[in-house]
């Protein structure tokens, strides 16, 4: 190995292919739908993928993180930008939650994961650090927008505007089909609106 005054270096490795990435995800979101989480398996993933199960440890440490990345998009989730206009704006954040939720794979691996979460906290702190946490704050901000134009109460609790666009959500996709999505979200958004403007 390289030195250097005497110092160990270690020697850069090589950057992770993020092409590799995405096909060893979209065999995630594939084999979960056909089995289901608690029978899915990296050895059917790293197959589907065609890569090996070393190649996916060294990206993920275990199957839960490689399945909540792949269904939940913690990389590639895009935050949307605030318009100004308020219900608008709870309008797309309503459509994304319920989108992200009804997808194949998600409603085929959030029970399992939920039941992760449940006996291992240190699994949800994952979540929360790369994905719910960046998420509140967005909504936050969007709260504070709203309250200084005058479009929601001064004591608008944005986290819990957070929680209840979350729970319909998700619950309205892991018992619902997709139709009706858009009366759904219409009226899930007129019902956050006027919480948010409650005074």
């Amino acid at each position: 190995m390289p030195t250097t005054n005497g110092t160990a270096v270690k020697a850069a490795g090589r950057p992770r292919d993020p092409t590799l990435d995405e096909a060893i995800r979209t065999a995630a979101r594939a084999v979960v739908i056909e089995f289901g989480y608690e029978d899915t398996t990296l050895a059917v993933i790293a197959k589907r993928a065609g890569v090996s199960i070393p190649t996916i440890y060294r990206r993920w440490p275990s199957k839960h993180e490689l399945i909540e990345e792949a269904v939940l998009h913690l990389d590639t989730f895009e935050l949307p930008r605030p318009t100004g206009n308020l219900r608008a704006d709870l309008a797309t954040w309503v459509r994304l939650f319920l989108r992200v939720a009804m997808e194949p794979a998600a409603r085929a691996a959030v029970p399992g994961l939920m039941s992760a979460y449940s006996r291992d906290p240190d699994n949800y702190n994952r979540l929360l650090t790369r994905g719910e946490i960046p998420v509140r704050a967005a909504i936050r901000q969007l709260i504070e927008n709203a309250v200084e134009t005058g479009q929601a109460a001064q004591d608008c609790d944005a986290d819990a505007v957070f929680d209840l666009i979350r729970g319909a959500t998700f619950l309205r996709a892991l018992t619902h089909s997709d139709d009706g999505a858009d009366d759904f979200c219409a009226r899930i958004t007129d019902a956050v609106v006027r919480v948010v403007r409650k005074p």
